[in-house]
């Protein structure tokens, strides 16, 4: 995983896990079914506006503290089940950042995001090795270059895999 591609999809700041997920919607299990309502709290249309994306996939962009407020796992899995490559933002809620390594979708810490002067509809391409993001080319910002082992953990589709798959998480 060297080169991430995506179109961005542009959010605010203290987007909440209600507002990814609604909470009228924690009875469903199904990981396809929970999709359906990702973003909807803040764009009932993102469902639709992503399926019409044709061999390049969301990346969502956002201000600080994205993925404030409780602790549900589902506001994680809607995204990474929608096809989200990659949350670019300037902060992220502590909870909703573990969950995410727990289930295997990239959070990229870019503190020094200008949200005023990214387009929704983007191309967004993303040089993990090299800690640079580009948007259509040419705007661009630094960010801090993961890990080996936690994009390894990104590759397997998080901590739960990892572990099912190995038995333990080493290193």
């Amino acid at each position: 995983m060297d080169v991430i591609e995506g179109i961005a999809f542009v959010f605010g700041d203290n987007v909440d896990t209600d507002q990814i997920y609604p909470g009228r919607y924690l009875d469903l299990s199904d990981h396809r079914e929970i999709a359906l309502h990702a973003m909807e709290g803040i764009d009932p249309d993102f469902v639709k506006k992503v399926s019409q994306l044709v061999e390049i996939g969301p990346v969502v962009v956002a201000g600080r503290n994205f993925g404030c407020g409780s602790s549900r796992e589902h506001a994680v899995i809607a995204l990474k089940e929608i096809g989200v490559r990659a949350i670019v933002a300037k902060s992220f809620g502590r909870i909703f950042y573990r969950n995410a390594l727990n289930q295997g979708l990239l959070l990229l810490d870019v503190p020094e995001l200008k949200l005023n002067e990214i387009r929704g509809g983007a191309k967004v391409s993303i040089f993990l090795r090299e800690g640079s993001l580009f948007f259509d080319g040419i705007l661009s910002f630094r960010f801090k270059v993961p890990s080996e082992s936690f994009l390894r953990l990104i590759e397997e589709g998080g901590v739960i895999s990892y572990i099912k798959k190995y038995g333990k998480l080493e290193f």
